[in-house]
């Protein structure tokens, strides 16, 4: 092992370092809360999405364009971007919905009082229940399936903090982590491919939250959009992970969703805004001329 901080010795106490930290070091900090006066928008349905189209925020489109797809209108919604390389996250009104400047981030006017939903998970559970769609309501199905949803949600950090960060943002590479987190990242990937060699979804025989969960991360890692690193990763090894990749992709309401809030990329035009269908329509029919 031959790394460039080989030789580093913590201090006894902490402090932010003073040279470069890698991509996001002009916003990273130690502490909470906001730093700008900003209020958010809002549009006129009841549903209000601030995002950005990473893989934790696809979720959210995803959802609710796949609950439009099966006929809930009453889960039409307005998306605004959430531009988290400015700082928008830090935002006073953003901070009042998500207190972990996180994205993404729902209220849900559809009551006497707003509801704030922040963490992906929680919005795709408060989203399920609510139009009870794409979640059993009760029994083991509906647990099985919460157990592949927080196996998601605790599995992904290791993948965007942890391999994400070192592999391909940190200011140098460095052997150890790099390594620590790929041989995690690998495995969790195995995870999923044994459970998808015995079930045809992450649940069981039903496409549920915990697959509109998974997907935008480990798609992204199979479809080596993530990082560039599905050579590196051996994806190809993952034949029941790759079936299950493609078959979701290839849903609309996945396709759709996946827009919502994405900048202009190799693909074609992204949709920093949605308040209608017909933006994504737009988008869609843009690209397919490319």
């Amino acid at each position: 092992m031959s790394d460039e901080n080989a030789g580093y010795i913590p201090p006894e106490v902490w402090s932010p370092p003073a040279g470069d930290a890698g991509r996001w070091s002009s916003i990273n900090r130690p502490t909470a809360g906001a730093r700008h006066e900003a209020e958010l928008p809002r549009g006129s349905h009841a549903l209000q999405l601030y995002s950005l189209a990473t893989p934790n925020g696809q979720k959210a489109g995803i959802m609710l364009e796949e609950l439009l797809a099966a006929g809930e209108s009453g889960a039409e919604y307005d998306a605004w971007m959430i531009d988290i390389g400015k700082g928008d996250q830090f935002s006073s009104g953003f901070v009042a919905v998500n207190p972990n400047s996180k994205i993404p981030a729902l209220v849900d006017y559809m009551g006497e009082t707003p509801v704030r939903v922040f963490e992906s998970g929680a919005i795709l559970l408060h989203l399920a229940d609510k139009f009870g769609k794409f979640l059993p309501a009760f029994g083991p199905e509906r647990t099985e399936a919460l157990n592949w949803l927080f196996w998601l949600q605790g599995s992904a950090p290791f993948i965007g903090g942890g391999f994400g960060h070192f592999y391909a943002y940190a200011p140098f590479p460095q052997e150890y982590p790099i390594n620590r987190y790929a041989m995690e990242t690998k495995r969790l990937l195995d995870v999923a491919d044994r459970r998808l060699g015995e079930a045809q979804y992450l649940g069981g025989e039903s496409y549920t939250i915990a697959d509109i969960a998974a997907w935008p991360w480990l798609g992204a890692l199979m479809n080596n959009e993530a990082y560039k690193a599905g050579r590196f990763l051996g994806v190809d090894a993952y034949t029941n992970l790759r079936r299950w990749v493609d078959e979701i992709g290839a849903r609309p309401g996945v396709q759709r969703g996946r827009i919502v809030n994405s900048n202009d990329g190799e693909k074609g035009p992204g949709l920093r805004e949605r308040h209608a269908a017909s933006d994504i329509d737009a988008v869609l029919a843009a690209r397919a001329k490319l």
